[in-house]
């Protein structure tokens, strides 16, 4: 506590630490072993001491990210997107479940693997059902001794009762879906270590209703490296690829080379890791600088009126 110098600084679940034994069932951390990977996140809630944007530790130590989405709710590719970004950017191979496929046909179950598979080339991609125990037998051949899988998504994909089926009981508490909104309750409430028969060892996390993108750069260049690519090849060294001359990225959207929705989420992830890498006077000197446009468009305004 005296050593550290952010939330970064202590221990989250997955770290290893070295530890002296007290008496009874008490111990003192004196280190946090160095992290192999890490999945961080930014998130925009203030703090008890009233500081805003800080970075969270989800999980530390880990092999695989398994990223949950159920079929029938918030089914989004752009905030799979999110999710590769934050993984890849800690070092952390990231795959896809494709939840509860019980809900839907066959053939919207195939149309959403081929969108997947698509827009994720060469990922593993698990369909899965608990209620009728589809996928369940490949999920578990994933799962290897050694190594550690975190579960993320969001509330309701069913992250904690595929963990259970992994487990073989009913150890962690999940709840179910509303009716009227058809979303998931809060029902993990912290993150936690579960070890398995065979040896693996899994991640339960509560639900994200935010995935900021803390310092994930690296981790959007990787997972749009088609985009990378031609970014190197632009006019100008600073090019943001909105509308800047002699851009490789633009002429490519252009042609058809690139998805629009694709190109949409790289530059909505681009600024916003890039904002949440600013310092604070930076992000005050630019929301300054946007309150003195915004003042200025409304008296343009009143003059035309």
């Amino acid at each position: 506590m005296f050593a550290a110098l952010s939330r970064e600084d202590y221990p989250a679940v997955g770290d290893w630490v070295a530890v002296r034994e007290l008496d009874g069932e008490k111990a003192v951390i004196h280190s946090v072993l160095p992290r192999k990977t890490i999945i961080k996140r930014k998130y925009g809630n203030k703090n008890k001491a009233g500081e805003k944007d800080e970075t969270q530790i989800v999980a530390a130590n880990v092999d695989v990210a398994f990223i949950v989405e159920a079929v029938n709710r918030d089914y989004s590719l752009n905030r799979l997107e999110r999710y590769f970004a934050l993984s890849g950017d800690g070092g952390v191979k990231p795959a896809i479940i494709l939840n509860k496929i019980d809900l839907i046909s066959k053939e919207e179950l195939d149309s959403k693997l081929a969108q997947i598979n698509d827009r994720f080339k060469g990922f593993d991609v698990i369909a899965t059902s608990v209620a009728d125990g589809m996928g369940l037998d490949e999920l578990k051949k994933r799962i290897i001794k050694g190594k550690t899988y975190c579960f993320l998504g969001s509330s309701g994909a069913g992250k904690s009762s595929l963990i259970n089926k992994l487990l073989g009981r009913d150890v962690i508490k999940t709840g179910d879906i509303s009716l009227f909104s058809d979303r998931g309750k809060h029902i993990t409430t912290s993150r936690e270590m579960y070890f398995l028969d065979n040896g693996g060892i899994v991640i339960d996390n509560p639900g994200m209703r935010e995935v900021g993108m803390a310092d994930a750069g690296a981790g959007i260049d990787i997972l749009f490296g088609e985009i990378s690519v031609l970014a190197e090849k632009c006019k100008y060294a600073d090019c943001a690829h909105i509308s800047e001359p002699g851009c490789e990225v633009l002429s490519a959207l252009s042609s058809g080379r690139i998805e629009q929705e694709k190109y949409s989420n790289y530059i909505s992830l681009k600024k916003e890791a890039a904002y949440y890498k600013m310092t604070e006077s930076e992000k005050r000197e630019k929301d300054y600088r946007f309150g003195k446009f915004i003042k200025k468009a409304k008296k343009d305004l009143e003059k035309y009126k």
